[in-house]
């Protein structure tokens, strides 16, 4: 029987910006279970990798999570947290975002690790590839060495410039040990880089695109932590370094049981690796469920337009899409994702303007109804609960602001030909304090 390990409720994320509140991820709920792979596909500028960061709490100003709940299930950390933060308990959960930041932050490592897009960026340039592995190794050894109390554990892993030049002047106050630089090159190994004694000798430039991925992930796991974040582990990759990467990622989940949310925009991807998926659009998980729900019995259009769009290197017969009948060539989907800018989002279904079955009933927000398929399988889609009605059906050219009358913000567009009504001279309005006019 699967138990959850991770569980996201209502989980909200904004940016304060110059131009106005961000909505970056808005009420989203995600359920993953232990030992499962989880992905999350969607275009650029979904919310994708703000959820992977809100959930390894990397969010950092001006975005701020600002509603929702993170639980993760640890009985160990329950019973190591309970005389100090007892409202930070749930059962066997633990309510993250209850608990201090010194905490949260000895969990990065051996609870949660992530792998980030671009390890060019991730890495110290002026020390060794093999120095930084078996920092983490020692970073997580020594947290792991007082596992009754969190406030030990952050003490005991603290490594500063202090220590630093304390290791390398007085070798007897070396801070990281010689176990830890043996497990860094036993990371290496595992991961697949080929000479591992003398490649932990090298500094990252030295390292080819794919061989220094292969090293983000030998530090991701170096804690061998319960949840393994990888937010587009193979972006920037060819093909063939791409599938020896999903290839090592999945031989590790296999052989280590650890749990993975994967972070990709590419479906070949999700088809490959994922047990379960969410398509997320403008911030929302739009439609859930197993592989086979999402691929085969999609509900949402949007999810029907990514796997459209994607290419069919082996003919039509054998493309798993919503409309065979055009299955040999791409079907894009038109417009673009929509700005999040809080003063510029309608409190509606925000695929309509790119959907081709929106209908009236789209200009509300829609809840997440069940899709059918697997008890998993659910849908922010009113087509999940009834059929698309063409006499329902917004017209052509509905979202163009520039046809709709003046002042009536759902009224159909004017016909091409007629000319708009008169504007009404404005008075100035005058400033009440708030942030829009």
């Amino acid at each position: 029987m699967t138990e959850e390990i991770l569980r996201v409720s209502d989980l909200s994320t904004r940016y304060f910006t110059q131009e106005g509140q961000v909505n970056a991820v808005s009420s989203l709920d995600l359920e993953i279970e232990r030992g499962e792979v989880f992905g999350i596909v969607g275009e650029s500028g979904s919310g994708k990798s703000v959820t992977a960061r809100s959930v390894m709490d990397l969010i950092e100003p001006p975005g701020e999570i600002t509603d929702g709940e993170i639980r993760y299930r640890n009985p160990d950390l329950v019973e190591a947290i309970a005389d100090d933060h007892p409202n930070a308990i749930d059962g066997e959960f633990v309510k993250l975002l209850e608990l201090p930041d010194d905490v949260r932050r000895s969990l990065r490592g051996t609870s949660f690790s992530m792998i980030f897009q671009d390890p060019e960026s991730s890495f110290n340039p002026t020390l060794t590839v093999g120095e930084q592995l078996a920092e983490a190794v020692e970073v997580q050894r020594r947290a792991s060495a007082t596992p009754r109390s969190t406030r030990a554990r952050t003490e005991s892993a603290e490594y500063s410039l202090g220590s630093l030049l304390l290791s390398n002047v007085f070798p007897s106050r070396r801070y990281v040990s010689e176990e830890s630089r043996d497990r860094a090159i036993e990371l290496l190994e595992l991961v697949g880089i080929p000479d591992p004694v003398e490649r932990a000798d090298e500094y990252p430039h030295e390292y080819s695109g794919g061989m220094l991925q292969r090293a983000m992930i030998a530090q991701a796991l170096a804690g061998e932590p319960d949840v393994l974040i990888a937010d587009e582990p193979t972006t920037a990759l060819d093909v063939t370094i791409q599938a020896q990467i999903l290839d090592l990622l999945d031989d590790l989940q296999r052989e280590t049981g650890m749990t993975i949310l994967l972070i990709t925009h590419n479906l070949g991807v999700i088809a490959r690796m994922c047990d379960r998926v969410g398509v997320m659009y403008a911030g929302e998980i739009v439609e859930r469920g197993t592989l086979e729900d999402v691929f085969d019995e999609q509900i949402h259009p949007y999810t029907a337009g990514l796997l459209g769009s994607v290419p069919d290197l082996e003919g039509g017969a054998t493309r798993r899409d919503a409309d065979r009948r055009t299955a040999d060539r791409l079907q894009p989907i038109p417009g673009n994702v929509p700005s999040l800018l809080d003063h510029e989002m309608d409190d509606r279904c925000q695929f309509a303007d790119r959907c081709p079955k929106a209908m009236t009933a789209c200009l509300e927000h829609p809840p997440e109804y069940p899709a059918g398929g697997s008890d998993a399988h659910r849908a922010r889609c009113v087509l999940a609960e009834r059929e698309y009605d063409e006499d329902a059906a917004l017209s052509d050219g509905y979202f163009d602001e520039s046809k709709r009358p003046v002042g009536d913000e759902h009224a159909e567009p004017a016909e091409p030909g007629t000319e708009p009504p008169e504007e009404r001279p404005q008075q100035p309005a005058e400033n009440t304090g708030g942030e829009r006019q």
